[in-house]
C-alpha cells in the first residue's frame, strides 16, 4: 500500500492561554530506511497527490489561442550572454559536498563519498523541444564512476532515456513511486521506488523522497501513473542537500523544512514560467524560488532549470536577474546564492571535527 500523502499544516501558531501563541507540533520523525531495490505494489493513479487541478479543455483552448511556448525575437537574443564556465570537477574528500551544475534540472553532486546524478539529460535535444541553448557543463567521458542517480519524475527534460543509457545497468537509482517498472524494462537492477516521506540509505548517505508541487506523464496514456517529487540528500555528518527537481510554489516547502531542519543546499527551479496563468502550479518563478528556500529554512541556494532548454515564454536571461534581485530584495547574504554559470562548482568543505574542552590543571596553595 501507498503511504498517504499528508494534509497541509496551517503555519500560523495557534493561540494558547492568555493569547500567548503555541509553537507548531513537532514534525513527525523522519521513517526508517527501507530496503534497497525492494519490489513493491502502487496504486494505478496518483492523481490524489495533485496540489491543483490539471489545465481543462478551457484551459487548453486558450493556451493554444494566446499561449506562447518561446521567447520572442528579442527574449532570445541573450543567449550568447548565458553564463557558461565548463570546467574540470572540483577535489572532493569523503568528507565535503560539491556540486556541478551540468545544466537544466542535472547536478553531479558528491556527498558522503557518493557520486550522485540528479535528472541527468545529456542529450543535445528531448522530445518536443529544441536543441539545447547551451552546452552540457561536463563531458559525460569526465564524470567519475557514477554511484547512483536520483530522479524526479517521468517528464522528458527529467527522465532522458539516451542518457540512462549509458550507465552500467548495476547503477542504484533512486525513483518516485510507480516509475520503477520504467527501469526494470531497461533491466536497471537496483532500482528503489519510494514514496513521500519514505527513505533509504547507500553507504551511510540517506536519500528522503519529499513532496512536490508538480504532475507526470510520459505518453498518451500515463498521466499521473507514476509519483513526482524532490529528494533530501543527507551525508552521515548530518548536512543535507535538498533537490527539488520539478516543481510550483507551496505548501509542501515548509513541511520538508520542518522534517529535514539545517538544510545546507537547496537546489531549486527558476525557470520555465511564463506564461504564468499556464505555469504557476508546477513551476516556481525565480520570486518563489526564494521564498521557498526561506520556507526550507536552507542555507544556501542554486538556481537550476533556466538556461539551458526553452521551454517556455520569459527571455533566457531573465530567470537569472530576477533571481539576483529578489535574493537581495529578502535581504539574504550573497555569498549564499549559488547562481553558477553552467558547469561550474561549489563545494562545502568537511566540518571540521569538534575538539575536546580544554581542561586547567589545579592550582596549589
Amino acid at each position: 500500500m501507498t503511504q498517504q500523502s499528508e494534509p497541509a499544516p496551517s503555519t500560523a501558531a495557534a493561540p494558547g492561554p492568555a493569547g500567548v501563541p503555541t509553537p507548531p507540533p513537532p514534525a513527525p520523525p523522519l521513517a526508517a530506511p527501507r530496503p534497497l531495490a525492494e519490489r513493491r505494489v502502487w496504486p494505478r493513479t496518483f492523481h490524489d497527490r495533485l496540489t491543483a487541478p490539471l489545465p481543462g479543455l478551457k484551459a487548453t483552448a486558450r493556451f493554444a489561442r494566446e499561449g506562447a511556448v518561446r521567447p520572442g525575437r528579442e527574449g532570445l537574443a541573450d543567449i550568447p550572454r548565458l553564463p557558461v564556465e565548463p570546467g574540470p570537477l572540483p577535489r572532493a574528500g569523503a568528507g565535503d559536498i560539491a556540486v556541478t551544475w551540468a545544466g537544466h534540472a542535472s547536478w553531479i553532486v558528491r556527498i558522503g563519498g557518493l557520486t550522485v546524478l540528479t535528472d541527468p539529460v545529456w542529450s543535445r535535444r528531448i522530445l518536443g523541444t529544441p536543441a539545447r541553448i547551451t552546452p552540457v557543463g561536463v563531458p559525460w567521458d569526465a564524470l567519475p564512476p557514477v554511484d547512483a542517480v536520483v530522479i524526479s519524475h517521468n517528464h522528458y527534460d527529467h527522465l532522458d532515456a539516451p542518457t540512462l543509457r549509458r550507465l552500467p545497468r548495476d547503477t542504484p537509482v533512486f525513483v518516485p513511486a510507480g516509475l520503477g517498472r520504467w527501469f526494470h524494462r531497461r533491466r536497471f537492477t537496483v532500482v528503489t521506488e519510494l514514496d513521500w516521506w519514505e527513505a533509504a540509505e547507500l553507504k551511510g548517505v540517506r536519500f528522503d523522497c519529499v513532496p512536490a508541487h508538480h504532475w507526470s506523464k510520459r505518453t498518451l496514456t500515463d498521466t499521473c501513473r507514476s509519483l513526482w517529487g524532490g529528494w533530501v540528500l543527507t551525508a552521515p555528518d548530518g548536512r543535507r542537500v535538498y533537490f527539488a527537481g520539478d516543481t510550483g510554489y507551496g505548501h509542501w516547502f515548509t513541511r520538508i523544512g520542518r522534517r529535514h531542519p539545517g538544510i545546507d543546499l537547496a537546489l531549486l527551479p527558476i525557470g520555465a514560467y511564463d506564461p504564468r496563468w499556464w505555469l504557476s502550479d508546477v513551476h516556481c518563478d525565480p520570486e518563489e524560488a526564494v521564498r521557498a528556500a526561506q520556507d526550507l529554512g536552507a542555507r544556501r541556494m542554486a538556481p537550476m532549470h533556466w538556461g539551458t532548454f526553452v521551454l517556455s515564454a520569459e527571455p533566457v536571461l531573465e530567470p537569472l536577474t530576477r533571481v539576483r534581485a529578489a535574493w537581495e530584495k529578502a535581504g539574504l547574504p550573497r555569498e549564499d546564492l549559488w547562481d553558477l554559470p553552467v558547469g561550474a562548482s561549489r563545494v562545502l568543505t568537511a566540518r571540521p571535527p569538534r575538539r575536546p574542552a580544554a581542561t586547567t590543571a589545579p592550582r596549589h596553595a
